[in-house]
């Protein structure tokens, strides 16, 4: 059996005109940026779980160190979805053929699961220091 090379298959180009189902749903940008309904709501999450943990760190009372714990245990949440989306997005990308956008998503989801790592295990630790020894 012989392996022949073919030919890249030339595609037609349809007008966009002509056939109103194979146009792409238009999305708002904010520049280069495309504004999605995740990508808002992570945005949002972000900025209210950082200004809780801020709220938290101020108080200075008893109840500081599980404010602290559940601030990271909501930013970690948050780290997360952002690391999800950013794998997905390196998928996305590397399947589209573009590997520079595919490693940089990579990079920014891999971050970011690193962050939410970090805020998990200090929860914890808040938690554990939150509890009253039995004796």
């Amino acid at each position: 059996m012989s392996v022949r090379q073919r030919e890249p298959m030339r595609r037609q180009i349809i007008s966009n005109d002509r056939d109103p189902a194979s146009r792409e749903p238009e999305t708002r940008r904010l520049g280069p940026v495309p504004l999605t309904v995740t990508g808002v709501l992570i945005a949002i999450a972000l900025i209210a779980s950082l200004i809780y943990l801020a709220y938290a760190i101020t108080v200075r009372d008893a109840s500081q160190i599980p404010l602290l714990a559940s601030g990271a245990v909501v930013l970690g949440i948050v780290f997360a979805a952002i690391a999800f989306v950013g794998a997905r997005a390196a998928w996305r990308s590397s399947v589209g053929g573009r590997d520079g956008r595919a490693f940089a998503h990579a990079l920014v989801g891999g971050i970011a699961s690193l962050v939410a790592a970090a805020c998990f295990a200090g929860a914890f630790i808040l938690a554990l220091l939150s509890q009253t020894p039995s004796g």
